[in-house]
């Protein structure tokens, strides 16, 4: 497809490699001449250097020819802008807006068809939604849910005294006694889909696959602490730190809000009426102490700076508070973070780009087309949702029967409110629900390519 990307920050420039790493024609719209040069030395794309709101340049990016315009500028105004011109001069395309400012959720909610909005992305509330779930399930470095909630692929990391530390993943469901499915390891970095006899490591992260119910019984039987946290400290004043005290507040939970900027700290005061606010300064170690971090269920750091994020969680996790997250802006290099104590990692510009992957897939496949992609495993592994429909090969056939790709694995079938984690005599029909994993270079794009 032909693809116009609007802005070349963090979550543009992480769109135009995924996206053409599929095989799409991009073409970068930036105001800055460096960002395009360094972007063109990286990836193969076209670049337009103007404002990407302008008719002028929007016709120079060829957007009479495009199948998909993503808006992703700093800007919420000119990302509107952007689309409603865009669309203006070729009413068949789709697109995608990124807004960031909570003033504007119901106005674009209501007005989207006059914005010709295909789809809104919002990476801050995808991060807050993402941090809250953490949050009711302490223990999981992160949860990937499928099957409208009734199936999670979650990542848990192997410590030297874990329960798993030394054991075969064939005597996995003796400890845990529930029936689980990891479907990938990372180890040193390297991903992998692993087998019955693969034995597991301290300091390995591995992704179990399981119904919702069933991960309450492994975290039970791991002796990992599974009582939702009732206060919460929150490091940074951003729309994050606004997005995430909001939904904590309905859920009744105790929170504290730690920012540097006075005037900011007044402004979250009154929004968010049952949220402690203190202005200070979070990396001041007399200041957590104050405000009670030894006895807090979790830490969350969301300053605008990754550096400090790290060191307030590090300080965290060293005061052995029961859960720690950290926001993370930039988190390419793993191998780095995975050997601090930083707790879950959040990345919003993953999340969002997860989210507008899906999109463009579903675009190209009106049939067949992923429900949701998650990437896991550190951008190693996929793990892609698939409804099953009528045409769909290879139905009411045993999986022990079935040819897949190399590095596939179907990780659950969801048979209506039934899922199961599937055996060689497992089968699925039209109207089930599948959670594929994949550590191929290949991509996905309907549930067929997965056979061989």
């Amino acid at each position: 497809m032909n693809i116009i990307i609007a802005g070349g920050g963090k979550v543009g420039i992480t769109l135009a490699h995924q996206l053409s790493a599929e095989k799409h024609d991009i073409t970068l719209i930036d105001s800055n001449a460096q960002v395009l040069n360094a972007s063109m030395e990286r990836f193969d794309m076209m670049t337009v250097h103007g404002n990407c709101a302008s008719m002028a340049v929007l016709l120079q990016a060829g957007i009479k020819d495009a199948d998909l315009l993503i808006a992703a500028t700093n800007a919420d105004e000119v990302n509107l802008l952007c689309c409603t011109t865009a669309h203006g001069i070729n009413p068949n395309l789709h697109t995608i807006a990124r807004i960031r400012n909570p003033e504007y959720t119901q106005q674009i909610y209501e007005m989207r068809d006059i914005f010709a909005l295909s789809m809104t992305i919002n990476p801050e509330n995808q991060a807050a939604v993402e941090i809250e779930r953490l949050l009711k399930y302490p223990g999981f470095l992160r949860r990937d849910s499928f099957a409208k909630g009734r199936v999670e692929i979650v990542e848990l990391k192997i410590d030297r005294d874990s329960k798993l530390c030394g054991v075969s993943l064939q005597e996995m469901p003796g400890i845990v006694k529930c029936k689980v499915l990891v479907c990938a390891v990372l180890r040193s970095g390297t991903a992998a889909v692993p087998r019955g006899n693969f034995i597991l490591q301290e300091g390995d992260r591995i992704f179990v696959t399981a119904p919702t119910e069933n991960l309450t019984v492994m975290l039970k039987n791991l002796d990992i602490i599974t009582r939702r946290a009732r206060r919460v400290i929150l490091c940074g004043g951003g729309r994050v730190s606004y997005y995430l005290a909001a939904l904590l507040e309905k859920s009744n939970v105790s929170v504290q809000l730690i920012d540097s900027n006075y005037r900011r700290c007044k402004e979250l005061a009154a929004l968010l009426p049952q949220t402690c606010v203190v202005h200070g300064d979070a990396t001041d170690h007399t200041l957590l102490e104050n405000e009670g971090l030894s006895s807090c269920d979790a830490l969350v750091t969301m300053t605008g700076t990754d550096e400090l994020n790290m060191i307030i969680s590090l300080y965290g996790s060293s005061r052995n508070v029961p859960q720690v997250i950290t926001k993370l802006s930039h988190a390419e290099n793993r191998n780095i973070i995975d050997s601090l104590p930083l707790g879950s990692i959040v990345c919003p510009k993953e999340l969002c780009c997860n989210h507008i992957i899906r999109y463009v897939r579903a675009m190209q496949n009106q049939t067949g087309a992923a429900v949701s992609v998650h990437a896991i495993a550190d951008g190693q592994a996929e793990a892609v949702e698939f409804l099953v429909e009528e045409p769909t090969r290879n139905q009411g056939i045993p999986l022990k029967s079935l040819k897949l790709k190399p590095n596939v694995l179907i990780a659950s079938i969801s048979h209506g409110a039934h899922t199961e984690i599937p055996n060689g005599n497992s089968m699925f029909h039209a109207g089930d629900s599948l959670v594929v994993v994949t550590s191929g270079r290949g991509i996905l794009q309907q549930l067929d390519d997965i056979f061989a």
